[in-house]
């Protein structure tokens, strides 16, 4: 591999074209990019000049791949999307002398017990918790917080292994599903944690942080399905939101409690009759597409801050559009084996506020409704529209339900 004439951006994990690709797109569209991944890239190869392949939740492989790199290539910054490599990319930044987070700040983020901890010493409106090893602590606990109680990994992501419980007797099956996706989690943190259920309305607030000055610059409403668990089947965003005024302040005081330096956040938040309160806090752009929706909806394109930031450069902050954009993810109608699925509309001429339309399963394949499928085997894509205002995203959503085929056979 030649030796890049201009410094490289390292992005570490998060090679997944379908959700990140648009990610390494935008950011490659300002700065030279080379990847730290467990496995060679396919799908953003054509992005990348140079890769080392290394296990990205291990932060001494992390370490040294980038180390291969910097000798290699002059390196201006490290970053990444993926949730489970933030404590290794922060161990790369401080080793390569770039802008970066502490490892200390990202393991607040990624321990959710810590981030409790640290929301109470600082003052953040968030919720009661507890960390717990057993069924009969968590019994204890959940009887001295008071039901609905709410069970989830200490150290995981992408609502896995999160579930809602309104009764004593629903605890151990509870338990059970906890501990499973707990099993999986990242050595941020360990155990489940109890925690008090937060009744109302989830959004989170897309924030950027350079030199630990935070700035709040979308809302995201959330659209959550199969209770008791948590799966977010869509999300929101629209430029005039007035929710932001209101939020953008805890988002940011959540931030700071944390140590959160530098980067883009993912904060979220449920809307209770108290007012806004903390779930957590993830140092690094939102799944599902919601970069996209915001960079459709405000005109900020938050890969791009994202890499400024790493690269030490001052990132363009000012809104150029003022629209809405919604993204509804797919779900077959039942477990089964896919038999049909179509769409009686395709991005173009006619349909100029369709942006995407994704499949990602095919006919013959199998699908599995949470909570025994995953992001894998229970979605069958998602579609992507913008419009001039939240209710005529919805309009537009409902149009496409309509015109949309979906059969399973059992």
């Amino acid at each position: 591999m030649s030796r890049s004439a201009r410094p490289l951006l390292v992005v570490v994990g998060g090679a997944d074209p379908v959700y990140r690709g648009y990610c390494f797109e935008q950011a490659a569209a300002a700065y030279p990019l080379a990847l730290i991944d467990a496995k060679p890239p396919s799908g953003v190869q054509h992005l990348v000049v140079d890769h080392e392949v290394a296990d990205t939740q291990d932060p001494q492989a992390v370490v040294a791949a980038g180390l291969a790199l910097a000798e290699r290539h002059p390196i201006a910054g490290v970053v990444t999307w993926d949730e489970y490599a933030l404590v290794p990319a922060a161990e790369l930044a401080a080793r390569l002398g770039v802008t970066g987070n502490s490892a200390e700040a990202m393991t607040a983020c990624r321990d959710k017990a810590t981030s409790r901890r640290r929301f109470a010493e600082h003052g953040v409106p968030s919720a009661i918790s507890t960390r717990v090893h057993t069924l009969t602590e968590a019994t204890l606990v959940a009887r001295f917080t008071g039901f609905p109680v709410v069970l989830k990994p200490s150290s995981h992501a992408a609502s896995i292994g999160v579930v809602r419980v309104d009764t004593v007797e629903e605890l151990p099956a509870a338990w059970e599903f906890a501990v499973a996706g707990a099993g999986e989690q990242g050595p941020e943190g360990s155990g489940v944690l109890v925690e008090e259920y937060l009744d109302g309305p989830e959004v989170s607030v897309e924030c950027v942080t350079r030199g630990g000055v935070t700035t709040a610059l979308a809302v995201t409403r959330k659209e959550v399905a199969f209770a008791p668990y948590f799966e977010e089947v869509g999300h929101t965003v629209d430029a005039g939101d007035p929710l932001l005024d209101e939020v953008a302040p805890v988002a940011a005081q959540a931030v700071r409690a944390l140590g959160v330096t530098d980067g883009v956040q993912h904060v979220e938040m449920r809307l209770t009759a108290s007012g806004p309160r903390i779930i957590e806090v993830n140092a690094r752009i939102g799944g599902d597409l919601i970069g996209e929706l915001v960079r459709l909806a405000t005109g900020l394109d938050l890969p791009r801050i994202a890499a400024d930031v790493a690269c030490g450069t001052a990132p363009g902050l000012t809104p150029t559009v003022h629209a809405t954009a919604a993204i509804k993810i797919l779900y077959p109608p039942a477990g089964g084996v896919l038999s049909e699925r179509s769409l009686a509309a395709v991005p173009g001429p006619q349909y100029p506020w369709l942006h995407r339309v994704t499949w990602l399963r095919e006919v013959g394949e199998r699908v599995v409704l949470p909570p025994a499928g995953d992001l894998d085997t229970s979605r069958v894509g998602f579609l992507l529209v913008t419009a001039d205002s939240p209710a005529a995203a919805r309009d537009r959503l409902s149009f496409l339900a309509d015109a949309l085929t979906l059969s399973v056979t059992p």
